[in-house]
């Protein structure tokens, strides 16, 4: 049975990687509407993803005979300045998720739910992948700066990547 403030804090998890989801999409429209088709391919891919961390979170909770709720949550950002301020959220809100999966993880050793730590384990290996993958598309968007070509290529680039990754995890 799963210890209850394990799964209060497992619920407000899944209403944060609902948000993920939904913030993703509302960036994946933005970069649609806007010109850069790839960062949209991505970002929708990426929504999805997030989606099948929410309904893995939900699985989980209900298999340890918990009771998976799911809350209301805030209308996510649907305006930006650019491709550059799209990916510096992305990256601001990807290390706000990690800091949330890691306070859980510190529940779990003070509660000694080692199968939720365990469970943990993979999100946390996730949030790694993460942050390492919009550093270096942030990186790269930053060394174009406002060159067009430059631009035109990342965005071709983040089309290759949505299509390689077509595995939702």
């Amino acid at each position: 049975m799963l210890n209850p403030k394990i799964e209060t804090a497992l619920n407000n998890q899944i209403t944060k990687e609902e948000f993920s989801s939904r913030l993703y999409l509302s960036m994946a429209i933005w970069c649609e509407v806007n010109g850069y088709p790839g960062a949209a391919d991505f970002l929708y891919k990426h929504s999805d993803e997030e989606r099948m961390h929410l309904m893995k979170m939900i699985h989980y909770v209900n298999n340890r005979r918990g009771f998976a709720h799911l809350f209301a949550i805030e209308e996510p950002q649907s305006e930006y300045a650019s491709l550059l301020d799209v990916f510096t959220q992305v990256l601001k809100h990807e290390e706000s998720i990690t800091e949330y999966i890691n306070d859980i993880y510190g529940l779990t050793v003070e509660e000694r739910d080692y199968s939720t730590g365990n469970f943990l384990q993979w999100f946390i290996t996730e949030q790694i992948e993460e942050e390492s993958l919009i550093s270096t598309i942030l990186n790269k968007i930053k060394l174009v700066g406002n060159d067009k070509a430059g631009m035109f290529h990342i965005d071709k680039e983040l089309s290759e990547m949505s299509i390689k990754n077509t595995g939702v995890e």
